[in-house]
């Protein structure tokens, strides 16, 4: 038995041409991102997920941050319209991988911008950065496909941070981990964990104790362990350089 699917998709050659936005551009080593992106598949199906590749969208540097493409929720998925244009021509590779999988799509249309990176799900309440990839009518237009589900979805304002998940994530028992400064704390409910290594702010649930986090966040991977959970510790410093973190890499479908 598997856990579900999980959506990736590889690094193509112009990876180290992708966006960076609050960072400085630094050189990214693209064969060795594919073999951290290897790693990453493996600890993904050793974690019991059956691992799908996305086709490939290789015009587009940033494709291999599949989660900005598609929101899953509840058997729905809403084709995101990301905030960055360069980036629009990645969501026709995610809309034929999850209309294969059988789920319902649905989109985020114009003028909505959305970028599923923005987009934190915690049982029935779901989060949604407003920063510079995701605007106030993507949120509605969220809200109101997610409304469906019987979810209720919360605008976070964000601060000097790219996505939502690049400042706050949540464990298995719906507990955050967040750095505070990132974003507008007091629109979260659940109880928070601040953590003072930003790559501790981006964990990955895959299921029963299991939490899949960074290499550069050893005293986060302490906290997870001492809170009672199993961290499943994967090295992406490669995309780090680029923004990205370990909950952009894949888009998870649990089985039903």
């Amino acid at each position: 038995m598997t856990r579900g699917t999980a959506l990736v998709r590889r690094p193509g050659d112009r990876l180290a041409e992708g966006l960076v936005t609050h960072i400085e551009r630094t050189d990214v080593d693209v064969a060795r991102a594919r073999r951290q992106h290897e790693a990453y598949r493996a600890a993904l199906a050793g974690a019991g997920w059956q691992v799908r590749e996305v086709d490939p969208a290789d015009q587009c540097p940033d494709a291999v941050f599949i989660e900005d493409t598609v929101v899953v929720c509840a058997g729905l998925a809403v084709l995101t319209r990301p905030g960055a244009p360069e980036r629009r021509p990645e969501v026709p590779g995610a809309e034929k991988a999850v209309r294969e999988a059988g789920l319902e799509v649905v989109r985020i249309e114009a003028p909505g911008t959305l970028d599923g990176g923005d987009v934190l799900q915690i049982g029935t309440t779901v989060y949604v950065g407003r920063g510079g990839r995701t605007n106030d009518a993507g949120i509605a237009q969220l809200g109101a496909h997610l409304a469906t589900r019987g979810r209720t979805v919360v605008p976070v304002p964000l601060r000097n941070v790219l996505h939502l998940k690049s400042a706050v994530t949540a464990l298995p028992d719906g507990t955050l981990l967040a750095l505070p400064d990132l974003l507008d704390a007091t629109a979260l409910r659940q109880p928070i964990h601040a953590v003072d290594e930003e790559a501790g702010c981006h964990v990955v649930p895959l299921g029963d104790d299991l939490v899949l986090m960074a290499a550069s966040a050893p005293r986060t991977a302490a906290l997870v362990a001492a809170l009672g959970f199993t961290p499943v510790v994967v090295d992406i410093d490669e995309y780090e350089k680029l923004e990205g973190c370990v909950t952009c890499l894949s888009v998870l479908i649990p089985h039903a």
